[in-house]
């Protein structure tokens, strides 16, 4: 019985383990373009040297709709940080058009094929997801669920070397 209880336990661990390991992070620097709403394409090796924010989320997302103020405002007051939004759904260009005039998107809206999402991340496992990446372009880290300005903020300044 104690060997039983004990195999369970262990690969509990091993599970959790796999599962908490993140597969936002990259020891290389990403190099990946989307087209962004308005037609033109977005490369991240065009942002090197910026932060970049990659955000998932879509416009039925109810907690991806509360992070959006924050999400602009952070784009719009660092010169050192991009904000892309990356729309994780099928709809019209007309129809995203109407939720970003409602409400006030400031940030490019990259627009992602669902059923052939961008590598290496592939699917977000939530909405939204957001992924950092540092100016060289690695992917630093993820976050699934809504993000704020300053964890955001204080995840940058955390890691930054001196």
């Amino acid at each position: 019985m104690k060997f039983t209880h004990w195999t369970i336990c262990l690969l509990c661990s091993l599970a959790s383990a796999l599962v908490l390991a993140s597969p936002y992070e990259t020891d290389y620097p990403l190099d990946l373009s989307l087209p962004a709403l308005k037609g033109e394409s977005v490369s991240l090796a065009d942002l090197r040297g910026h932060w970049v924010i990659l955000n998932y989320w879509a416009t039925w997302c109810a907690p991806c709709r509360e992070e959006i103020p924050e999400l602009s405002e952070l784009h719009d007051s660092r010169s050192d940080v991009i904000v892309l939004g990356l729309a994780y759904e099928e709809a019209e260009p007309a129809d995203f058009e109407t939720f970003l005039e409602e409400f006030h998107i400031s940030y490019p809206i990259l627009l992602v094929d669902v059923f052939n999402p961008p590598q290496p991340f592939g699917a977000p496992r939530v909405l939204p997801t957001t992924i950092v990446l540092d100016p060289r372009g690695h992917a630093l880290k993820g976050f699934a669920g809504p993000v704020t300005r300053a964890s955001l903020e204080a995840f940058i300044e955390a890691s930054v070397q001196p």
